[in-house]
């Protein structure tokens, strides 16, 4: 049986996007669980509701819990380690998912012509996307 359409081999630069695709998901689960840690360290267990937590777990803004029953919480989380912690968080996050939604997309287009418009698509997106991200970050 024949497959439908030819099998492109996987080069250096696929198997590497591959590896990120693992390590960037074991990253985020990583980054997730240090930022919930220190949550929970900060106050977040007993003043916090479930919704509240995992804001604050996933994208570090002091503006989140603001008006909760935290004492300063601006003091713990507007300081320049967050704010790298949450760039990276974003970074690996939009990388990751874009990276899926490229492989995807790919596996089921077979021109070339339109491949090359995805790509551009999907990384315009990506960095308009973290562009916007990192001013959300720096200006809260």
């Amino acid at each position: 049986m024949q497959p439908s359409r030819p099998i492109r081999s996987a080069g250096p630069w696929e198997y590497s996007l591959w590896l990120f695709t693992r390590l960037s998901g074991l990253g985020l689960l990583l980054l997730g669980a240090i930022s919930m840690g220190a949550a929970f360290l900060m106050g977040g267990r007993s003043l916090l509701d479930m919704p509240a937590m995992l804001r604050w777990m996933f994208f570090t803004n002091p503006n989140h819990v603001v008006n909760s029953n935290i004492p300063d919480v601006t003091t713990g989380w507007s300081n320049a380690f967050w704010q790298v912690y949450s760039m990276l968080l974003i970074f690996l996050a939009t990388a990751h998912g874009f990276n899926g939604v490229r492989m995807v997309l790919e596996d089921w287009l077979t021109n070339p012509l339109w491949v090359a418009v995805l790509r551009t698509c999907l990384f315009l997106l990506w960095g308009s996307g973290l562009v916007i991200a990192i001013y959300v970050i720096l200006a809260s």
